[in-house]
């Protein structure tokens, strides 16, 4: 299958600024590797619409500053179809064919770790607006950044919810997709529970690809759960959630990562949503003023209101806060030489509307605290942190 070069909306800013704001210098290329077709292509339009919006802001502000000039956003997609060794193939291409100055990882931990050691070898700075796995980070790369915080931030607040409020919930069924955030997730849950003497009666793992979870299921209603903890993707969850429904479970607690914060999922499940938690890395409901192209959370909200008609989920907000770091960071070393703006993003220590942004020694944001929230009535409300609460965790009967 052939690959399919998109270019950005940008660019079509670029060509309606207002007499006398047009741009008299070159473009600043930024590859974006997505999975736009295929199972994980509900996750990579996401991205592309909070790489959009950034970039559309940035080009009606005139474009990013470096030095005494001014230069507007490209950003040049292509689709590898959800196949990870094909995303590795589109990285390079990106860099020794189009020629982009920078890159914005492949969709999830999998991908942008396997596509990293290509802008490692290149030495171009690379964004990852949607891995949380520390395997991505830990190979002593100096080149890639990733916005999410490690895994364990999000499955701690949530088993100190749950033991904290309710100790009849003793016993953990967990499901995982057999890649490496779902399953890293899935571990990490696997140690927050053990570590409160939760006993995890089932660790099951499934196929990509799987379209049929109904033995997962009845061995998980054998081991009798108080709580279960599924892993996976907007499809994969979807049906998980439909199949436990079918088989009569109700446990006091289900927890799906990372379906849930997403409205598709919500959509594609109806009523047996409410009650489902989750934790993801940003919410609509936080409230930061940051120095970036957004300048707060409400006035992003406000324009991804404007442009999509729908509030923002975590994946399209960390999408448009990756290009805004990018920006920080250009603006900050003044140059685009390659080594200068990746020193800078290293240096970066800056609010913004996603919230503090520093990165720690291996390139992953250190500095988020990720709510916890709940689908109640339709809505995820969120029950953590206390600073932006919404609502009381609930248990199921």
């Amino acid at each position: 299958m052939p690959h399919f070069l998109i270019r950005a909306a940008a660019i079509a800013a670029t060509l309606s600024l207002p007499t006398g704001m047009a741009f008299a210098q070159e473009a600043i290329r930024i590859g974006a590797p997505l999975p736009l077709t295929g199972p994980l292509s509900p996750e990579g339009l996401k991205q592309q619409r909070g790489y959009d919006l950034w970039a559309e802001k940035v080009n009606e502000a005139g474009g990013i500053q470096v030095g005494n000039q001014q230069h507007p956003v490209e950003i040049i997609y292509v689709d590898y179809a959800s196949n990870t060794p094909r995303a590795v193939q589109t990285a390079e291409r990106l860099i020794t064919e189009e020629e982009v100055n920078f890159l914005f990882s492949p969709f999830g931990s999998g991908a942008a770790k396997a596509a990293s050691s290509v802008s490692e070898r290149y030495g171009i700075p690379t964004v990852a607006a949607t891995a949380s796995s520390e395997q991505v980070y830990d190979q002593g790369y100096e080149y890639l950044f990733g916005t999410f915080t490690p895994n364990s931030t999000l499955t701690e607040p949530l088993a100190d919810i749950v033991t904290g409020a309710n100790a009849d919930v003793t016993r953990v069924a967990i499901l995982a997709r057999n890649d490496l955030f779902p399953l890293a997730i899935a571990e990490e849950m696997e140690r927050s529970a053990q570590s409160r003497d939760l006993e995890v009666v089932m660790f099951e793992r499934y196929a990509i690809g799987t379209m049929d979870h109904s033995a997962a299921v009845t061995q998980m209603r054998a081991a009798e759960p108080d709580w279960i903890f599924a892993t996976g993707y907007i499809n994969d969850l979807s049906l998980i959630r439909r199949q436990i429904s079918d088989q009569g479970l109700d446990p006091a607690v289900i927890t799906m990562i990372a379906g849930p914060a997403y409205r598709e999922f919500i959509e594609a499940t109806g009523d047996l949503a409410n009650g489902v938690s989750s934790a993801a890395w940003w919410h609509p409901a936080v409230r930061y003023e940051g120095e970036d192209i957004f300048g707060s959370t409400v006035a992003f909200n406000e324009a991804w209101e404007a442009k999509y008609g729908a509030e923002a989920d975590y994946a399209e907000a960390s999408a448009a806060a990756a290009g805004a770091i990018l920006q920080l960071a250009i603006e900050q070393a003044g140059s685009l030489e390659p080594g200068a703006v990746r020193d800078a993003l290293a240096s970066l220590d800056v609010e913004t509307f996603y919230g503090h942004v520093n990165f720690g020694e291996t390139g992953q944001i250190t500095t988020l605290e990720p709510p916890v929230f709940q689908i109640q009535g339709g809505r995820p409300m969120v029950v953590y942190p206390e600073a932006i609460k919404q609502s009381d965790f609930v248990f199921g009967d």
